[in-house]
């Protein structure tokens, strides 16, 4: 259902600061052009409550359907249940297509691969709890800022009890991550050059699956993802938070800008109205509350 849109003004005047500094090289005031692989794609557009337009004339892949590409292996954010999707980026993308009157349809990406995926026309966006960069966005266009994060440390307190910083590990010793990740370039960056291995996979749970079964030293990942992947696994403990200053952001490919500002516009709508707030307390009930510029306004 679509809901009512309650537009603050300082909020649209700060969202189209930001969304003028997302948009990378891409001429803003070209004509729109939709991705390349579309079967069927066609204008949309939302209007607001008050009669003011919700959000600029976009395209999809597909009438009526935002085509989503992710891992669906990354909780608290994605994953799937009982067949279901569920998770944090799941119920933000949901009331994102909700409100541009479109439907969701989640499509399984690696993602070491997902952003020339998203570039290359296979799916309309990327949610899967991926960090703005500068290295990615010259692939991808991204949102505003929709989540701030850190990575962590995780070791087997039963292989390594006394292991509790970075600071301790030696030459020779293995670090994991997922392949592509942030988490895998601030291995390479900060500790490869001080003589400790990096180990890549396919996904995060198959590095803790490989750390629980003493494969290697340590892994590294976000922080929110190890701090629910652990919880089942008890010989796994998460020691350290690395501060990396990471923020989180929707993909799209820089051929759709339209569709970008599109959301970024009913992303700023959700967090000002609360719904995002709403969404973050249900999946994060024992965190602390989100940064303010993800809080409501008012």
């Amino acid at each position: 259902m679509r809901r009512a849109r309650f537009w603050v003004a300082a909020m649209v005047a700060v969202l189209a600061l930001i969304v003028a500094s997302c948009a990378g090289n891409e001429d803003e005031g070209g004509a729109a052009t939709a991705a390349t692989g579309a079967t069927g794609a066609t204008a949309t557009g939302a209007t607001g409550a008050t009669g003011e337009t919700a959000a600029p004339t976009f395209t999809t892949q597909t009438d009526g359907v935002l085509r989503v590409g992710s891992c669906l292996d990354y909780e608290p954010f994605e994953a799937i249940q009982d067949g279901d999707e569920v998770g944090f980026d799941v119920d933000l993308t949901e009331e994102i297509a909700s409100r541009l009157g479109l439907e969701v349809e989640w499509v399984v990406a690696n993602f070491s691969t997902i952003f020339t995926a998203v570039a290359g026309g296979e799916f309309d966006m990327v949610a899967a709890a991926a960090t703005i960069g500068a290295k990615r966005e010259q692939t991808v266009d991204f949102s505003i800022p929709y989540f701030d994060s850190r990575q962590a440390l995780v070791v087997n307190t039963n292989e390594t009890p006394d292991l509790t910083s970075t600071d301790q590990l030696e030459s020779g010793d293995v670090v994991g991550a997922q392949a592509g990740t942030t988490g895998a370039i601030w291995i390479e960056e900060n500790l490869v050059p001080n003589g400790i291995e990096i180990q890549t996979f396919q996904s995060a749970t198959d590095g803790l699956r490989a750390l629980e079964g003493g494969g290697m030293t340590a892994f590294v990942a976000d922080e929110p993802f190890v701090g629910a992947a652990t919880e089942d696994l008890p010989s796994l403990a998460v020691v350290q938070g690395i501060d990396t200053h990471e923020k989180y952001g929707l993909a799209f490919s820089p051929e759709n800008p339209e569709l970008r500002d599109a959301v970024n516009a009913v992303l700023a709508e959700i967090i000002a109205d609360g719904t995002y707030l709403t969404i973050y307390d249900k999946w994060f009930p024992d965190a602390a509350p989100p940064a303010p510029e993800y809080q409501p306004a008012g």
